[in-house]
């Protein structure tokens, strides 16, 4: 671990900051919204564009930074990032915040595949798998910080976005100041679609279902807080738990997930989500019981995501593993556009209100209790002994990592199967 720190520190630093200013901007623009009075459907549109970029940004990205390299990419994108912040307050307009949003979007993706190349050739074979957990605990440490920078100055004006603009400038700083060399950048040739149904119809399905879940926490939380009614702290308070929840489950649910039926276990985790929905609905009025919703519903999320790509990898073949990695995020990322849209329109006054936000994610996660359960009986479970090692992933970030995770992963099984030979 410390081998990590010593030789990707600077790069996790740009990261903890670029986190802590993406979070910050998604709460502050859901509450600066209610203070312009936006309805819960323009917001929703709003929030969605950021989830379009991400998509975009997928797919464009490695073409850039083929073209034009790393530094150059990275500190382009982050400029962007960090101008569109001060625009927001400047120009307190649906159509420009839904601009600002998308750029932002397809910045942030560009800037994950190049952190995510760059940590790839900071760590070896033996400290890769340290290297990724660092960079998934740094990640969400930065979205939990943003929430409580939330409170510093007002919303209605412009110094909590400028303090978000600042965190994204010098996030760079550290990186590109680093002696750390600029990597080759390389990724696998992309599985179809149809392949990765054939393959893992779970998988493929879960992914599109979960990605409305995530849309819903990291874009439609802040939205959810301030039409509830609730105080700016406690809007703070309320976003931050969904990312404490997955800092504190994801291990936890790893270590089952390498243990068990992995769809039983997908079964269990989205019921309880999906309950815990249910619940915080019927029982929105208790500030504390929100808390511990989001802070089970965000917990048990993450993990989700993960379990879901160990579970896709248990059907594919070694050397297909990587390549499966775009096409899901692909798919993750159409159910993010679709989300916050339809949330929206839950929560219009004349539909569902507020309780909309967690109307939504609890039929999504009760189609996806159904839809495994229905899997179950159409295929023989594999056994664990069999199955490969669960990577830690969250949903924000891109084929890059995964593709790094998934080669973790097998590179760690084959270890497992040759000890257990020696052994034997």
């Amino acid at each position: 671990m410390l081998q990590v720190l010593s030789s990707a520190w600077a790069l996790l630093l740009g990261i903890g900051l670029l986190m802590l200013g993406n979070g910050l901007q998604g709460t502050l623009l859901g509450v600066r919204g209610g203070i312009e009075g936006y309805s819960t459907l323009t917001m929703s549109l709003v929030m969605s564009t950021y989830f379009v970029g991400l998509l975009l940004g997928s797919w464009v990205a490695p073409g850039m930074i083929r073209r034009v390299g790393h530094v150059r990419v990275f500190a382009a994108l982050a400029s962007l990032i960090s101008a569109v912040m001060v625009i927001y307050p400047a120009l307190p307009n649906p159509f420009v915040w839904m601009l600002g949003r998308l750029i932002v979007g397809f910045c942030f993706s560009g800037v994950y595949v190049t952190a995510e190349s760059w940590l790839n050739n900071a760590a070896d074979n033996e400290n890769r798998g340290k290297a990724l957990s660092l960079y998934m605990i740094v990640m969400t440490l930065g979205l939990v910080a943003a929430q409580g920078f939330i409170l510093i100055g007002d919303p209605a004006g412009y110094l909590p976005f400028v303090i978000a603009s600042i965190a994204v400038s010098i996030s760079f700083a550290p990186i590109l100041l680093s002696i750390s060399p600029t990597p080759a950048f390389d990724t696998a040739k992309r599985m179809t679609l149809r392949e990765l149904m054939q393959a893992s119809p779970l998988g493929c399905v879960g992914m599109f279902l979960i990605g409305g879940v995530f849309s819903a926490q990291f874009g439609m939380s802040a939205v959810y807080a301030t039409e509830a009614g609730l105080k700016l702290h406690q809007v703070s308070l309320f976003a931050a738990s969904f990312y404490v929840g997955a800092l504190f489950m994801q291990f936890p649910l790893g270590f089952l997930s390498d243990r068990m039926d992995r769809r039983v276990l997908i079964m269990f985790v989205a019921g309880i989500a999906g309950v815990t929905s249910v619940m915080a609905m019927m029982l929105s009025g208790s500030f504390i019981l929100l808390l511990i919703a989001a802070f089970t519903i965000g917990g048990l999320i993450n993990p989700l995501y993960s379990l879901l790509l160990a579970h896709t990898n248990d059907f594919l073949d070694h050397d297909d593993m990587a390549s499966a990695s775009g096409g899901l995020i692909f798919i993750n990322g159409l159910g993010a556009c679709s989300g916050p849209v339809i949330i929206g329109w839950l929560m219009s006054d004349d539909i569902f209100g507020p309780n909309g936000f967690f109307l939504f994610m609890a039929v999504l996660l009760g189609v996806l209790v159904a839809y495994a359960g229905y899997r179950a009986t159409q295929r023989s479970t594999i056994p664990v002994e069999e199955t490969g090692v669960m990577p830690a992933m969250s949903p924000s970030v891109t084929s890059v990592a995964v593709e790094v995770a998934q080669e973790y992963a097998i590179e760690t099984e084959l270890e497992e199967q040759e000890n257990a030979s020696a052994t034997g």
